[in-house]
């Protein structure tokens, strides 16, 4: 963690992402292993209500929603003041954007997977095992960059500035 509060702030929310990335992880391992169906649909359902963050449950898998949400967030909010603030980044902050809408892509996915789920069929499996494994390595890609990328411009920034 950096002693910059914006820095932190970002940093422990993929933090949280990140800790859960590992538990999406394991789930695609045992569905990989054989696992039943309703094991693996058991620990959807924990990660789902596990910690203050997927207690956001919509009507589908709420780590999905709220990476959505996060995303959308700084879409909206972050990335602009960003190119206000850094007019250099604005590559950077496309990749970013064009990033958000790949891992957008691959929650749709883990989304469809996971609700298709239901018996031992190996080709939802083998989807769903893709879909975590793929979604895992993407967003923790993109969780390293964002920091790295930011960090320099949030540590100038005494609060966000989209915050009154």
């Amino acid at each position: 963690m950096d002693d910059n509060p914006l820095l932190a702030e970002l940093q422990w929310v993929h933090g949280m992402l990140r800790r859960d990335l590992a538990t999406v992880r394991r789930l695609a391992d045992q569905a990989a292993g054989g696992a039943p169906a309703r094991d693996l649909q058991q620990g959807l359902r924990k990660l789902q209500s596990n910690g203050p963050l997927f207690q956001l449950k919509i009507n589908c898998l709420s780590y999905c929603q709220f990476v959505h949400h996060h995303h959308q967030a700084e879409d909206a909010m972050l990335f602009p003041a960003v190119r206000r603030a850094a007019p250099q980044l604005r590559a950077t902050v496309d990749r970013l954007e064009s990033d958000h809408r790949v891992v957008s892509d691959l929650l749709d996915q883990v989304e469809g997977a996971a609700r298709a789920l239901g018996g031992d069929d190996a080709e939802i499996r083998a989807k769903l095992v893709v879909a975590l494994r793929t979604l895992s390595d993407r967003l923790l890609e993109h969780l390293e960059f964002e920091e790295g990328a930011l960090g320099p411009v949030l540590k100038t920034w005494k609060r966000w500035p989209f915050h009154g």
